[in-house]
């Protein structure tokens, strides 16, 4: 059985994250009152992948697990971006 070590977070880190996922919302708004034509959803999404990210390193802790679950958790994820990609070219190409 492997042994893991414990790990903890300094609640400033939360606190700097916590402040990082709020402006990236505060972002979200902001950017939403603009028309930006076609950039209007791949800006949300950008932002809502950062966010994302963030949430799954530090308040899922991804960044203290081992690094093959990292992997999966990317590959999997560049499968979802390439379905959203594909959808969004289907979508963009119809008459």
């Amino acid at each position: 059985m492997v042994e893991q070590k414990p790990h903890i977070v300094e609640y400033l880190t939360n606190i700097y994250v916590w402040i990082a996922l709020a402006t990236l919302t505060i972002i979200t708004i902001w950017v939403s009152e603009f028309d930006l034509k076609l950039l209007t959803v791949t800006v949300a999404l950008g932002v809502a992948s950062i966010k994302a990210t963030l949430v799954l390193m530090y308040f899922m802790h991804l960044r203290f697990d081992s690094k093959i679950l990292t992997i999966m958790v990317l590959v999997t994820m560049i499968v979802f971006l390439s379905l959203i990609v594909f959808t969004f070219f289907d979508y963009s190409y119809r008459s």
